[in-house]
């Protein structure tokens, strides 16, 4: 029989090969159908994770919420439960694979940020769509965890009609980019444009513009941001100060990237990936560990004034 723990602790200290025969092949008197069967009938969830991290983050209307989704690629297995075709942005296009959506709490900008929730999206399974996990998740956050972040980030997946009206309602201030093909209105007589449609004058460019979006009852500000290789970022928020520039809203958004960290750091450094279990219960339980791995990994690196993968890379070492 192995425990949590030691699994967990394999997670951190192997790198490639995170199997279970690899696991039973460490630890004695441990075979591969042990681990599997460990695998099989653990009942982890994302409450394990919250249960960790509630004494570590630094909560205040200041911080920050981000939501973002994130596949596991699994294009070479077959027969693994959850696993779906679905659109991966790490990959630009479709894959096989098994879908998260993670809500994480920052701190902000170049402070500490911790995964609170995350939902692994199975349609097939529970028939709930992302943007249903996103909206379930919010509401958990601020009713049942009680967070005081007040500002939310997330990308235009998720910038539909109905979660801005549940965020505003939460009294939740969003900023979130927009497709370029969203219709918005500058004023009651002026009908519904597309966002490239409108006059950028230099005073838009630098302060944004009030604009309605169509099947939203508030209004929100919109700002062009242009980054120097000219992409266009289209970025909304219904932050009541309006004096808010285009840079600080910019600023602001730009914290959303930590939850692309978060991404990269379950993938490379705990093997959300590696897992071959064929079962859905299975995957779940690896995926649960692998969250607790890499934050006893972050924790680790916080005492070390190392990054994870420094501290990682330290526990690998011969030195």
């Amino acid at each position: 029989m192995i425990t949590k723990q030691q699994y967990v602790e394999y997670l951190i200290c192997t790198i490639g090969n995170y199997t279970s025969s690899n696991l039973a092949e460490h630890l004695d008197e441990v075979s591969h159908d042990v681990v599997t069967d460990y695998l099989r009938s653990e009942h982890l969830t994302a409450h394990g994770i919250w249960e960790l991290v509630a004494r570590l983050i630094q909560d205040n209307p200041e911080a920050f919420l981000l939501v973002d989704d994130s596949v596991q690629d699994k294009r070479y297995s077959q027969f693994i439960e959850l696993v779906k075709l679905q659109y991966s942005g790490a990959e630009h296009g479709l894959v096989r694979g098994i879908g998260i959506v993670n809500l994480v709490h920052s701190a902000g900008e170049k402070q500490d940020f911790y995964p609170i929730d995350y939902r692994i999206y199975a349609p097939d399974q529970d028939g709930k769509t992302k943007n249903e996990h996103f909206s379930e998740m919010v509401i958990n956050a601020v009713y049942a965890k009680k967070i005081k972040a007040k500002r939310i980030l997330f990308d235009s997946w998720y910038a539909s009609a109905e979660n801005l009206k549940l965020v505003h309602r939460l009294g939740l201030i969003f900023f979130t980019t927009l497709k370029s093909n969203r219709m918005v209105s500058l004023s009651n007589e002026g009908g519904w444009i597309h966002l490239d449609e409108i006059d950028w004058t230099a005073e838009r460019l630098q302060n944004g513009v009030m604009v309605k979006l169509k099947e939203v009852p508030f209004k929100v500000q919109l700002f062009k941001v242009v980054a120097t290789n000219g992409d266009i970022d289209w970025v909304v928020t219904n932050c009541p100060d309006e004096t808010l520039t285009t840079q600080a809203a910019q600023d602001v958004s730009d914290v959303r990237w930590q939850i692309e960290e978060l991404h990269r750091g379950l993938k490379q450094l705990t093997g959300t990936e590696k897992c071959q279990c064929r079962k859905g219960r299975s995957q779940r339980n690896h995926l649960a560990c692998c969250y607790h791995a890499w934050l006893s990994l972050k924790v680790k690196a916080k005492v070390l004034g190392k990054t994870l993968y420094q501290t990682k890379g330290d526990l690998l070492s011969d030195n």
